[in-house]
């Protein structure tokens, strides 16, 4: 049976997403795109210019893909809200990343202005993927206000670090019942994969693919290894347990 994420009305069968900020050319998108397979791709909304196609990053996003601007630049709900707005008028779609930040040194989230961009944007029909710091709390409030999926960075944003709140992560994976996708700080396929089998339903990769030295074929890496750690999580990893434990009996094979 195919094994689809449904977020909003839309059901996915790629949980990578791809973010497109650090690209060295525009031109290796379309690229990365097909090598991994991304259906989802995200786009800072002041980089969308209709009027000079080649700086148009927007062009480069294969027609089938769900574009999903994100609010870069935002500094309160308030602005956030207006990017939103003005993505969906220029033709962008409904679907959106709030990213709220006032922290210029770790460019941590705004939880607070998060939630009130989320509730305003989610009660004007937008599919609303919220970008934020780990936090239950907080995540449970953006699912009463009404989000799609939540968003919890796994280290500081391009700082390909990796998984550095797997904790945090994992009792959202285990309490929240949205698509929670690990957005920012993923510097390797492996540690892709080690999200993925934690139960996250996606991640969402910049920095790691477009600084690569080979974009297309670590977005072919990221691909297969959200894949692999999909299926190590379907699959049902064994128990830990502090002790070894013998894969073979120790008694009775030597007789005299």
């Amino acid at each position: 049976m195919e094994d689809f994420l449904k977020i909003g009305d839309r059901e996915l069968t790629s949980r990578l997403f791809l973010g497109t900020g650090k690209f060295s050319s525009n031109k290796l998108i379309p690229e990365v795109v097909k090598a991994s397979g991304v259906q989802v791709v995200t786009v800072a909304l002041r980089r969308v210019d209709t009027a000079f196609e080649e700086e148009n990053i927007a062009a480069y996003v294969p027609g089938d893909c769900i574009l999903m601007p994100n609010t870069s630049g935002a500094r309160n709900a308030k602005e956030a809200i207006r990017i939103a707005r003005l993505a969906r008028a220029a033709g962008c779609g409904n679907w959106v990343k709030i990213e709220v930040i006032t922290d210029n040194r770790y460019l941590l989230p705004d939880n607070y202005e998060t939630i009130k961009a989320t509730e305003t944007l989610s009660a004007e029909g937008f599919v609303v993927l919220p970008y934020m710091s780990p936090d239950l709390m907080v995540a449970k409030k953006l699912i009463e206000v009404g989000a799609a999926a939540v968003m919890p960075l796994g280290s500081p944003i391009g700082s390909n670090r990796g998984l550095r709140t797997r904790e945090l992560v994992r009792i959202l994976v285990e309490e929240i019942p949205l698509p929670i996708v690990v957005d920012a700080g993923l510097g390797r396929p492996s540690e892709a994969a080690e999200a993925m089998e934690m139960g996250v339903a996606a991640v969402l990769v910049n920095t790691a693919i477009a600084t690569a030295n080979d974009p297309v074929a670590m977005a072919r890496a990221f691909s297969m290894a959200v894949k692999a750690g999909r299926m190590a999580y379907l699959s049902g990893p064994g128990e830990i347990v502090d002790y070894a434990r013998a894969s073979s009996p120790l008694t009775g094979f030597l007789r005299e």
